[in-house]
């Protein structure tokens, strides 16, 4: 449980925007088809949707950019695009409850590694800037797309032409729209890691807007190297301490991880932040 206290001062950080919430797969847990299917988040989900619901070889089944990298080189890349857009493009499941609450409070800076249009959904209407990472792109010096969004429609601009003042949606895992542009093989993840140290993969703005903030890990599970890199350059500049992490039963690796971090390691779900039950407990 989160102490009540703490828990005032985490939502009073995300409404006045000292405090980013970065989502994890953890959050899309609630999440569930009209047939009752759960949505495809955790690595294993991903993988197991990908290879038809049969498992791959263990090596494979370790992280999901392994797997998707073995169908790229046996089937092309279009394959691994059709499923995520196919698992992600269609408007036909139910909304996670957090993505409710956190459309309620409309921060003005969310970080989410998913790849589903949730947090974009939730903005609809409300004029935006749109950010998706991408890789192995020739002719660019950048490694992601910029969108804004008027309040209906989406149009690509460059980093000069962001209004200041708006919120700032961060997928760097991509997203199927307004274009669909993701980082799922172990090749995309290499490419956009690489360009993420050397602050190609963040606009300058963000850089800019991001420093000196703390986050609020929901979601998250620490335990792959991937996600670990990711997460450590997209809050490069935090505040210190860095935040807080909601993770019910952290493992030792996690724990040494968040230290490093600076970021407070609080056992928790989801639930607790949103002060709601979920209608299937998340593995946050």
């Amino acid at each position: 449980m989160i102490a009540p206290q703490l828990r005032n001062e985490i939502l009073a950080g995300l409404h006045d925007g000292s405090v980013v919430p970065y989502l994890g797969p953890g959050v899309l847990a609630d999440v569930v088809s009209p047939a009752g299917e759960a949505m495809p988040a955790t690595s294993e989900q991903l993988i197991l949707g990908l290879n038809g619901g049969k498992p791959m070889a263990p090596k494979l089944m370790y992280e999901f950019p392994r797997a998707a990298m073995n169908v790229e080189l046996k089937r092309g890349r279009k394959a691994v695009t059709r499923y995520l857009d196919a698992t992600y493009g269609a408007a036909h499941s139910s909304r996670a409850a957090l993505h409710d609450w956190l459309q309620d409070l409309r921060p003005g800076y969310v970080i989410d590694i998913n790849r589903d249009t949730q947090l974009i959904d939730s903005y609809a209407g409300t004029p935006h800037i749109l950010v998706l990472g991408c890789a192995r792109l020739g002719g660019s010096d950048f490694r992601f797309k910029l969108y804004a969004y008027d309040g209906s429609d989406y149009s690509a601009i460059v980093p000069e032409q962001a209004a200041p003042g708006l919120p700032v949606l961060f997928k760097p895992m991509g997203a199927p729209k307004p274009e669909a542009s993701y980082i799922a093989a172990d090749a995309d993840y290499v490419d956009f890691i690489t360009e993420l140290m050397g602050g190609f993969a963040v606009p300058a703005f963000v850089k800019t807007r991001r420093q000196g903030k703390r986050y609020l890990l929901l979601g998250m599970r620490l335990n792959r190297d991937t996600e670990r890199m990711v997460l450590a350059d997209m809050i490069y500049g935090a505040a210190t301490p860095a935040g807080w992490a909601l993770i019910a039963d952290a493992n030792d690796k996690e724990k040494r991880f968040l230290k490093k971090l600076g970021i407070e390691l609080i056992a928790a779900d989801c639930r607790d932040i949103i002060g709601a039950p979920f209608s299937r407990p998340p593995p946050c």
